[in-house]
């Protein structure tokens, strides 16, 4: 079975850094595109980040690009997607989920993707 499970959230101030750890198991994510989705409070889930199977191509949100990067490691059956942040802003405040969806690009759209996991929080103080 398909299991997205992030981790690495937390508290932290404004200007710090965070990463941002996502473990899929359960199929050939290998050849899966991955990305990164937030949620704040009473917002929609917005896309940040994406990555393409190989890792060779990465897409970001304009809010993010320059301060996030996605990357990943196929090494394992087991791949991990990663998502460091720094320079982080209160404005970051928000679940981080991690998604996945088979194809060889990157992907921006919510519905675009097949698997989720169940998010981490990110809190940024001022």
């Amino acid at each position: 079975q398909a299991q997205l499970v992030e981790s690495g959230g937390g508290l932290v101030q404004a200007g710090g850094s965070l990463r941002l750890s996502c473990a899929a198991s359960g199929r050939s994510f290998s050849m899966y595109a991955m990305g990164w989705f937030r949620q704040a409070p009473g917002k929609e889930r917005e896309f940040i980040a994406a990555i393409n199977w190989s890792g060779s191509s990465t897409y970001y949100a304009d809010s993010v690009k320059g301060r996030f990067t996605i990357s990943r490691d196929n090494a394992n059956a087991a791949i991990t997607v990663y998502l460091q942040m720094n320079n982080l802003k209160p404005e970051d405040t928000a679940v981080y989920y991690c998604a996945a969806r088979y194809g060889n690009t990157w992907f921006t759209r919510v519905e675009e993707y097949d698997h989720w996991g169940q998010g981490t929080q990110v809190t940024v103080s001022p």
